[in-house]
């Protein structure tokens, strides 16, 4: 299985990196893990909503523009469905049986997802009510594709 984080912005902290390293090799017995990032865009301190949702837009432009045809498309969402470890190594596991081969996880900037990326999305998934930095929501979803793994493995790991 293919496996791409879509992101919007680079990593700069070192410890992110790392621990993305990390997990980009512990799964890589079983998938193909890739980062694809794009630019995002300077946000003012005091922008309006119209400026907020232009530079959204912005993002989503260039995240569409990496969106692969055939690839199933799923964007992290604080209103995207919930899951336990169990229950997205099963939803993992479900994709791979049906057929996909492909998978792309899209995590916006520190506004989110444009409307146009929520609407192209296949699924929407939510890890938490709560907001978490966008840098570190891909260490924290390269950690739970690692723990589903490893539940769909029946190897130990995830208690």
């Amino acid at each position: 299985m293919q496996i791409d984080i879509l992101c919007v912005g680079k990593i700069k902290e070192k410890f992110y990196r790392d621990a993305l390293e990390e997990y980009k090799k512990r799964l890589s017995r079983y998938c193909r893990l890739s980062e694809i990032e794009v630019a995002d865009e300077k946000t003012p301190d005091s922008a309006s909503e119209a400026e907020e949702k232009q530079i959204k837009e912005k993002e989503g432009d260039r995240l569409l523009s990496k969106m692969k045809d055939g690839a199933t498309v799923i964007a992290l969402a604080i209103d995207g469905k919930g899951y336990t470890s169990e229950g997205f190594s099963a939803e993992l596991e479900r994709l791979g049986v049906g057929g996909t081969s492909h998978i792309q996880f899209v995590i916006g900037g520190s506004l989110g997802l444009s409307d146009a990326v929520l609407s192209r999305a296949d699924k929407k998934i939510s890890f938490s009510a709560m907001t978490f930095p966008h840098q570190l929501m891909r260490v924290i979803l390269s950690e739970q594709l690692y723990r589903a793994y490893r539940i769909m493995h029946c190897e130990p790991y995830h208690k």
